[in-house]
């Protein structure tokens, strides 16, 4: 079995990720090795010992290649996660997007929006914030299954953590003592959709985009590409924020201005 990075690129290995990349959409050659090692380490986990075993099992059992997406492109799971990003959103950069566009209706992006967690967030930080729910919030990822489980908008009583008690009445319902759902007015206001960052085209004129704890999984020439598409897709005034590990220290070569510790901008015209 394969488990060395010198294996890495191996005619066995190179022809699993083309399979990969044509089932799910997944390039694992834009990731770092960190992504090659998880992979490994599940096939380890599930006794193969080669990979047309491996294909097979994820490709014939949606079960597997659920677990298989879910361990490669880890998806947290958490509400509001590091809650001064979302309240400095909510007293500042969401007020200054209101004040230079002159209108309520901002277009907002979660950008691997994963099971819904952060989309979510959103819509309700732009509910609080008066926004028009039209257009909804744009939750977009790569991951089918993972955009199924957000639609559903069921979630464990630990991942509203971070939500403070008035929203949880506001925008959930109680399941029981452990579960909480969506309620519809809060799904109504987010649009999920399947998108490839890498390889599909984005849509423009974006007032914020939220891409938290993806890129950092990516090679810095993938980086480079998707950094560019970011800015691409912003109006100019708007916005870009990432994780509090994915810092973008080229930001000025992408055409950004920083605005606060993980939040860049693109200049007004």
């Amino acid at each position: 079995m394969v488990a060395n990075e010198k294996d890495y690129d191996s005619p066995e290995y190179t022809r699993f990720k083309q399979q990969v990349q044509k089932l799910t959409g997944l390039d694992l050659n834009s990731y770092k090795n960190q992504i090659h090692r998880r992979a490994h380490m599940l096939m380890s986990r599930w006794n193969l010992t080669d990979y047309d075993q491996y294909f097979t099992m994820i490709n014939k059992n949606e079960d597997k290649l659920r677990d298989f997406l879910d361990y490669l492109t880890i998806n947290v799971s958490e509400f509001l996660r590091n809650p001064p990003r979302w309240w400095d959103l909510r007293d500042h950069v969401i007020p200054d997007l209101i004040k230079t566009k002159g209108s309520k209706k901002l277009r907002l992006w979660s950008a691997g929006s994963a099971t819904g967690e952060e989309p979510y967030s959103l819509a309700m930080l732009s509910s609080e914030c008066g926004l028009s729910s039209t257009p909804p919030v744009h939750a977009r990822d790569i991951d089918a299954g993972a955009i199924a489980i957000a639609q559903k908008g069921i979630y464990h009583k630990r991942q509203l953590v971070n939500v403070p008690p008035d929203w949880i009445t506001r925008y959930f319902n109680v399941v029981d003592e452990q579960t909480y759902q969506v309620k519809d007015d809060l799904k109504k206001r987010v649009d999920f959709a399947r998108l490839n960052l890498i390889e599909d085209r984005f849509e423009k004129d974006y007032d914020l985009i939220l891409c938290r704890n993806v890129v950092i999984y990516f090679r810095p020439e993938t980086k480079a590409v998707l950094y560019q598409k970011f800015f691409d897709a912003l109006r100019p005034g708007g916005y870009l924020l990432v994780g509090s590990t994915e810092q973008i220290f080229e930001y000025k070569s992408y055409g950004f201005e920083a605005a606060k510790p993980f939040l860049y901008r693109k200049p007004l015209k």
